[in-house]
């Protein structure tokens, strides 16, 4: 067996006798390791390894107990040849041939679409002015594997562990309707609500349900890029809807719409609020012209300003808004679940269309997250988090208005982002790759439009996942950076 085999690494969070049987699986697996082979004793190899033999003797007693290796009384232990039962093998001169021209099948390239393009190691970065993540140090790790543990006890996993169908976790929807809701002013019955995989899944949902190639699909502009490309590829009519500092304009742009993709709450990507005399002038117009609201209600309760605003669905009297909303901005983006609430005819048929797709989402994810409500440790997040977000709100628009005078901030009460509107001459996507080179991330807002060609003076700042002292120095740098672009022309 070669060296490389067994290297483990010292500075890894992952315990070394874990490192140690991922790697033995995989060699096991992969042939490395030919079947009935001796491994070295757990002594010869803790000296190779430079570990306590404990820790290789517990690793070889668990692959033996999965079958992996058989030991045998004063020879040692060897690579069990059962485990490899039921592989098929290559087949003999098997290679590529002609090719299937797949490019030609394509119904759709949704590779092609113009999408935010986020790092994926942006932690590296020392101002990470990025929308969307978390700061481990807000996470709530205690509470959250509570809550794991508890939906991993043995009655929890007989109740979750079966396959649901369609159905999602009552106790989660219980929560969704009776905690999370009212918080909007929403009430509704258990069926009108669907657990989705995040606010993305709820409008892809929608977007098969509700719309084909001649359906007007009305979107903000600037607006949410993922939403615009989901409604892209089911409708040819997508109409940019205005946005002014104080969210989407009620204005003649809505006429002849069948559906309306809106973020009252905190506009995407500037992050107005609409008021309660527009949103009231939103649901009017709907109802006079016909068509229906899309509420995305992302970061409702992310307010730095006042109260929230009511959602838009809890002014609803005729069933014309159709509300989305997620709790990956609250928990973890990495979570993926999001909740759907609409007229029960519309919930029956997107929870059909669901079962087709995925069935429903993980049931031990959504009873993690169930318990994580009912113990009241979403409602102490909030709190943390609204106190947090806070602090960096005023900081940023202190600190933008002080570094960067020549830029324009939009207004806003909330959210957890700043949309910059910088001068005309000023190319956003140059000065992110500036920024990057100095450990600094921002996000073009060019993604964001409908309109061809894009504007290029304006970008985000998100302030999520940045530590409180950093955002002066980075914003500092960044002015700087913006001053030499455009003294450069």
């Amino acid at each position: 067996m070669r060296d490389a085999l067994f290297h483990l690494s010292r500075n890894s969070r992952t315990p070394l006798q874990t490192q140690l049987r991922e790697l033995l699986v995989s060699a096991i697996l992969e042939g490395e390791i030919p079947v009935g082979s001796r491994l070295p004793s757990s002594r010869r190899l803790a000296e190779t390894l430079d570990v306590a033999r404990n820790t290789v003797a517990l690793a070889y007693q668990e692959l033996v107990a999965d079958g992996f290796l058989l030991a045998q009384e004063r020879r040692g232990y060897f690579v069990n040849g059962d485990i490899l039962a039921g592989r098929a093998e290559p087949a003999a001169g098997a290679g590529r041939e002609a090719s299937a021209a797949w490019l030609a099948r394509l119904r759709a390239r949704p590779s092609g679409q113009r999408n935010v393009v986020k790092p994926r190691h942006w932690q590296t970065y020392r101002y990470p002015f990025i929308y969307g993540q978390i700061d481990p140090a807000l996470f709530p790790i205690a509470e959250w594997r509570e809550c794991s543990r508890q939906a991993l006890s043995v009655e929890a996993v007989r109740d979750w562990a079966v396959d649901h169908f369609t159905d999602d976790d009552p106790l989660l929807v219980e929560q969704i309707r009776t905690r999370l809701l009212p918080r909007r002013g929403v009430l509704v019955a258990a069926d009108e609500i669907l657990v989705t995989v995040g606010a993305q899944h709820a409008l892809y949902l929608l977007a098969g349900l509700l719309m084909r190639a001649d359906t007007t699909v009305g979107i903000e502009e600037p607006g949410y890029a993922d939403a615009r490309n989901i409604f892209a590829l089911h409708s040819e009519r997508l109409r940019p809807l205005p946005v002014d500092e104080h969210g989407i304009v009620v204005s003649d742009a809505l006429a002849g719409c069948d559906y309306a993709y809106v973020t009252p709450s905190h506009q995407f990507p500037t992050t107005a609020s609409l008021s309660l005399e527009r949103r009231e002038a939103l649901l009017a117009r709907a109802a006079s012209d016909d068509f229906i609201l899309i509420e995305d209600d992302y970061e409702s309760e992310i307010n730095h300003v006042g109260p929230p605003t009511p959602a838009l669905k809890s002014l609803d009297r005729s069933d014309r808004v159709v509300f989305v909303a997620s709790l990956s901005k609250t928990l973890a983006p990495g979570l993926r679940l999001g909740y759907l609430v609409g007229p029960r005819e519309l919930i029956r048929e997107a929870r059909a269309l669901r079962r087709l797709m995925l069935r429903h989402p993980p049931a031990n994810n959504q009873r993690t997250v169930a318990l994580f409500l009912a113990l009241g440790h979403h409602d102490s997040l909030m709190r943390r988090l609204s106190h947090a977000f806070r602090e960096r709100w005023q900081m940023m628009h202190a600190m933008l208005a002080r570094h960067l005078p020549d830029c324009t901030v939009r207004p806003s009460v909330g959210g957890t982002a700043c949309w910059v509107v910088g001068p005309p001459a000023l190319d956003a996507r140059e000065t992110e790759r500036r920024a990057a080179l100095d450990g600094i991330l921002i996000e073009p807002g060019d993604v964001h439009f409908l309109a061809e060609p894009p504007p290029r003076n304006c970008f985000r700042l998100g302030f999520s996942s940045i530590p409180l002292d950093r955002i002066e120095p980075g914003l500092k740098k960044l002015g700087d950076i913006v001053r030499a672009q455009l003294k450069q022309g």
